[in-house]
């Protein structure tokens, strides 16, 4: 999962990052207006959390650019005020869930889990695949009923292909999901290419078909089949 997080408060966002960093979530930073505007028009999100009150403009303006860009991306509204207003405008522009400070990290995360399960599985705990299941609250990977160990970055990089199986996804696509901020400093994207090559090898050798096809010149597809 790769978060934008936009909040203007410095412990509690480094509080957020540290806390939601210790698993597979790829936190990205924005403690402005501009910073965010900048993030969402040149990068994509699964998720974006969202404070309302940022010093130089409204989180609101935030959440209409982001609807305007990518309608898919979910967002979860925080903010110290608890006005129904707010929470009704929120949701009216899109918003998946609104958390009104201050709140538990642990509570933050159930939340996020469950939007990106909403918007990415229809809210579905068992994510399934041809012989492949996933289940995203323990992150246990089966193939026809027997468990096969991922590493982190290879279990996100299934789910990433699973929730949008049938579309190529190029390696610098990849690269910024799973890594965000990191990747600018690289010089190329050539490490997707291993992250693949090892994640094929699991999948094929516990007992499933290779899904992931190689689209040469443009990236990556994961389907039963190429067109």
């Amino acid at each position: 999962m790769k978060l934008l997080i936009v909040e203007d408060e410095s412990e509690l966002l480094q509080n957020i990052v540290t806390y939601l960093s210790r698993g597979d979530i790829v936190c990205e930073t924005a403690d402005s207006y501009e910073a965010a505007r900048i993030k969402l028009t040149g990068y994509a999100y699964d998720i974006v959390v969202l404070d309302l009150m940022l010093p130089d403009g409204n989180g609101f303006e935030i959440l209409k650019l982001l609807k305007s860009i990518d309608p898919e991306t979910g967002v979860l509204i925080i903010s110290a005020k608890n006005a129904l207003d707010d929470k009704v405008k929120g949701l009216e522009l899109g918003a998946d869930d609104y958390l009104t400070k201050p709140f538990h990290l642990p509570e933050l995360n159930a939340r996020l889990k469950s939007i990106y399960r909403r918007r990415k599985f229809q809210g579905r705990d068992e994510i399934v695949f041809g012989e492949i299941i996933i289940h995203p609250d323990t992150h246990e990977v089966l193939i026809d009923g027997e468990e096969i160990i991922l590493t982190v970055k290879e279990y996100e990089l299934l789910l990433f292909f699973v929730a949008n199986k049938g579309r190529v996804l190029t390696k610098q696509t990849i690269a910024e999901h799973l890594w965000g901020d990191n990747v600018d400093v690289l010089d190329s994207f050539d490490f997707v290419y291993q992250h693949i090559k090892n994640l094929r090898k699991k999948i094929t050798e516990g007992g499933s078909p290779d899904y992931i096809h190689t689209i040469y010149g443009l990236g990556y597809k994961f389907t039963e089949r190429v067109n």
